[in-house]
């Protein structure tokens, strides 16, 4: 149940939406996320700015709303065109056969079986909790979107020890959809997160199939693109375990479904490519404002081939189009945009140290093997010759070029350290790792031509031997004899290895523990609303609030700065009985205990000096204690909540 929950609120809305401006067929499937995204985006400053709280009815109307204006001007657009450019017949593709879907379908199949089965694998369960340093932030950020029913980004500065800070910033579709679902059907935190990872993971093989159907790709090169999506390393599974990187993951997922809908600018379709183009900035920009630049790259490339006329344009009918798809792409997308420019300086300042030689970098590059200590040559190798063989037949030359330039950047800054290449990578956070994860789309593309070029020229071969064979089968046969081939010899589309990273970060610790849970639970059942406990930034305690809905009062594991309340007890809360400011700064925060965890989300941090010797403390009586954490209750703030709350009794375990 709770996995059709999420499943739904991934496409449900975009296929409706889609649907409204007459998207059809695999351009629809494969963009229903990105459209998702884009009305979720658009919906939470409207509706934030007109009072309306954020759930899922509101929502839900918001959808019904916006898909009714869609249909309204998808109906008017084509009756103006029928009146006015009687001649203007639609540009369809001849329709595939029931055989070639059926194929397309199946590539699609094996893509999402690889990508469910290597994320389940490598989560284990989808209860567990993901243990790195970013995973608690979005957390918090679901629960307090949900909780509150403002998904506004001026609204959640507190989980980022920014109370009241209306000015802040942080990209939160995602967690706003993800706020819909939470709560509901018994949907606790953890799984909510997860099953939102599996769906971006189940994004991947629709939005490929899509881009190289919209893009006039040999529809066994289409499937194979499909299947093989889901089997890079770098992307998607190395930013599941790293960070986690949750909404860069999904911008950068539906990515090839924003492709296959520029196509819809050089062939068009009434107003379903400005429209949607112009929803899915907003929904990529919310996701993660650094996909802007990432989809300016593919914009200008395919500008580019089209005034060099690899790709044919007829400027009489797109002109329209594509002025307003620039008009509705700023539109949707500045509102997003310009409030990240309130940390633009802190993701520029980023910088993340080289790892490897120039050549490795060019050789991770080439094998489509970014940051991967042994490269997946059984999918590397066929994917370069691909790209190879599209360069030379200039097809697709834009996604040729996407590849030289995003790869070339990855190469760059993974090797080399120049104030250039720190100016063009900023919007990365100078993160190797994200630019890396840009490369596979160009190698699952690369390895479905490599696939249908081998099997065609095999079954030419066979042909002139046994004339009286169909072709066709031959060449259908050929290309599945050589996809499990290669998946044998990869061992299923590298599932073990690709679990065997997802998994590293997921595990009873080292940041939290069931101990630790324990322990959450234990305040839980003995706090108030409005209570907070005082936490040890580093020891995974800032998973409290999602976890459980007590409030922490550190809140990410950054920590809050020296000059907030926050910051202050960090350093002095082991001076109770010596500065009488602390007494006052714990009774304003409303503290009755304190939680010290036995782990640190990294073992190179330290722990701050007001926690040290806190059990031999006067004035801290611990009254929770197992082998991971232990709970201390501060003498005198028993009655620091005007409704009271229950005084815990000395339940330590082991005393």
């Amino acid at each position: 149940m709770n996995v059709l929950l999420v499943m739904l609120a991934f496409w449900l809305p975009g296929l409706l939406f889609g649907a409204a401006i007459r998207l059809r067929g695999w351009t629809l499937a494969g963009a229903a996320p990105l459209l998702t995204f884009g009305v979720v985006a658009i919906g939470v400053p409207v509706l934030g700015t007109l009072g309306i709280r954020w759930t899922m009815l509101n929502v839900a109307l918001w959808t019904l709303v916006v898909s009714a204006v869609g249909f309204g001007l998808a109906y008017a657009a084509a009756r103006y065109t029928r009146r006015r450019h009687p001649d203007w017949e639609e540009d369809e593709r001849p329709a595939r056969s029931v055989r070639d879907q059926l194929l397309i379908g199946g590539g699609v199949l094996a893509g999402l079986v690889v990508g469910a089965v290597t994320f389940l694998r490598g989560n284990r369960s989808l209860n567990n909790i993901q243990q790195d340093w970013d995973a608690p932030f979005h957390a918090n950020l679901v629960r307090w979107i949900a909780e509150h029913g403002d998904a506004r980004p001026s609204t959640v500065g507190t989980i980022a020890n920014l109370p009241n800070q209306t000015d802040y910033f942080y990209p939160d579709t995602y967690h706003a959809l993800l706020a819909l679902v939470f709560g509901k059907s018994g949907l606790t935190i953890m799984p909510t997160l997860n099953l939102a990872a599996l769906m971006v993971v189940l994004t991947l093989p629709f939005g490929v199939a899509a881009m190289c159907r919209a893009w006039g790709l040999p529809v066994l090169a289409t499937a194979a693109a499909a299947a093989v999506s889901t089997w890079f390393t770098a992307f998607p599974y190395d930013s599941l375990w790293r960070g986690p990187l949750w909404p860069y993951v999904a911008g950068v997922a539906l990515v090839p479904a924003m492709l296959a809908l520029t196509r819809l600018l050089i062939k068009p379709k009434g107003i379903a490519g400005p429209v949607a183009i112009g929803i899915g900035v907003a929904g990529l920009a919310g996701l993660h404002t650094s996909l802007i630049f990432v989809i300016l790259v593919y914009f200008v490339l395919i500008l580019l081939a089209v005034l060099f006329r690899f790709e044919a344009i007829d400027w009489r009918r797109s002109a329209s189009s594509l002025v307003a798809t620039i008009v509705l792409a700023a539109a949707f997308g500045l509102p997003t945009v310009l409030p990240a420019l309130y940390n633009a300086s802190g993701v520029t300042a980023a910088s993340w140290a080289s790892e490897t030689t120039v050549s490795g970098a060019v050789g991770q590059t080439i094998t489509f093997s970014p940051m991967a200590a042994f490269p997946q040559w059984w999918i590397g190798v066929p994917a370069i010759i691909g790209v190879i063989l599209l360069a030379r037949r200039r097809q697709m030359v834009w996604l040729v070029g996407a590849y030289v330039v995003l790869g070339g950047l990855f190469a760059a800054t993974v090797s080399l350290e120049t104030p250039l290449i720190h100016t063009l990578t900023g919007p990365f956070y100078n993160d190797h790792w994200r630019l890396g994860a840009l490369v596979p789309l160009a190698g699952a593309v690369g390895f479905g031509v490599f696939v249908h070029a081998v099997a065609v020229k095999a079954a030419e071969k066979i042909g002139q031997r046994k004339p009286g064979l169909n072709p066709v089968m031959l060449t259908v046969i050929g290309a599945i004899l050589i996809g499990l081939v290669v998946s044998v010899l990869s061992r299923g589309g590298y599932i073990g290895r690709n679990s065997a990273r997802v998994a590293m970060h997921y595990g009873d610790g080292p940041s939290v523990s069931k101990g630790e849970v324990e322990a959450y639970n234990w305040l839980a059942a003995h706090t108030v609303p409005g209570e907070r406990v005082m936490n040890n930034k580093i020891d995974g305690s800032v998973w409290l609030y999602a976890l459980t809905g007590v409030q922490p009062v550190e809140w990410s594991n950054y920590g809050a700065a020296f000059s907030t309340k926050a910051g202050y007890l960090s350093v002095f809360l082991n001076d109770i009985d010596k500065q009488p400011r602390v007494r006052q700064t714990l009774t304003d925060l409303k503290v009755r205990y304190v939680l010290v965890g036995k782990g640190k989300v990294s073992p190179k941090l330290q722990t701050p000096v007001g926690f040290e010797r806190i059990e031999t403390t006067p004035g801290f009586k611990r009254v929770f204690r197992n082998a991971d954490a232990s709970i201390y209750e501060i003498e005198g703030q028993q009655g620091v909540v005007d409704s009271g709350a229950n005084t815990g009794a000395d339940t330590a375990h082991g005393q």
